[in-house]
């Protein structure tokens, strides 16, 4: 059982990157291998619109023709078993990195064909954990069902964990922040974010299993 796990966040050590390594750890302990990446670290681009991955007949039919750092891991992505991604949540949408992954691994997968609409070599199951500094569950719920949607047409099956009402800062007195209530932020943090590393940790050892 091999996983890719994907952190969009450009902090590598904060929510989002705590999420997914509890994510991992779940998958590992039923016996899952797991390779986790950090986008921000990779040199890549979004989408060129070469059409290579229309091309018939062409080498890159069906998969990205564009050769740069995600090159690699998109191949060993369609050789493994799952993908996990995890991003923050801004202005109302994932992270520039990660929606440039995304643009690369959907368009890839399209046909422009009446007979079949994905070209992809095998169904993949995704998890997605968003972080997010909203305070209410599910806040953003127009963009988890338009990337379930997309993401269950292109790849596999799909499902979201979020945390929400997140920490940003390790110490709130360094930066403007008076909209808050810092003493409500860092209890939230104390007694909610364990519960939300435990539910990342079930969601890989599910992840895992169901496989």
């Amino acid at each position: 059982m091999k996983i890719v796990s994907l952190n969009g966040s450009p902090r590598t050590a904060w929510n989002t990157a705590q999420m997914l390594d509890s994510a991992a750890d779940g998958a590992r302990s039923v016996g899952a291998e797991v390779s986790s990446y950090d986008l921000y670290a990779l040199d890549f681009k979004g989408c060129s619109s070469c059409f290579a991955c229309k091309r018939l007949g062409g080498a890159s039919y069906g998969k990205c023709g564009m050769r740069d750092a995600l090159t690699p891991i998109l191949d060993e992505l369609w050789q493994s078993d799952g993908l996990v991604i995890g991003a923050p949540v801004y202005f109302g949408d994932v992270t520039a990195c990660v929606r440039a992954f995304l643009e690369r691994l959907w368009f890839a997968g399209l046909a422009y064909s009446r007979d079949r609409m994905v070209l992809n070599p095998k169904r993949i199951p995704v998890r997605i954990i968003l972080t997010t500094n909203a305070p209410l569950p599910n806040f953003h719920k127009s963009l988890n069902e338009s990337t379930v949607t997309t993401m269950e047409r292109f790849v596999g099956p799909t499902e979201i964990i979020e945390a929400n009402d997140t920490l940003q800062f390790d110490d709130y007195a360094k930066y403007e922040t008076s909209m808050f209530d810092v003493g409500a932020k860092l209890k939230r943090r104390e007694e909610q974010f364990p519960n939300d590393l435990k539910n990342a940790f079930e969601l890989g050892v599910k992840l895992a299993n169901d496989n």
